[in-house]
């Protein structure tokens, strides 16, 4: 079945809206990957450096 005109301009940008938020989303996962490790990394300092303190005393 042949789509009119106005539909197929429809359902292209609906993809493109699905393509763009998709892509967005990728983008947030990936910051928030990099936040995720840079505060494991301190959190991992700071017990070390406890750790380092206790054994001192």
């Amino acid at each position: 079945m042949r789509r009119s005109r106005n539909e197929v301009a429809r359902w292209r940008m609906l993809r493109q809206v699905q393509r763009r938020r998709a892509r967005w989303l990728e983008g947030q996962s990936r910051r928030y990957k990099r936040i995720h490790a840079i505060r494991h990394q301190v959190a991992q300092q700071h017990r070390r450096s406890i750790l380092f303190i206790t054994q001192n005393t």
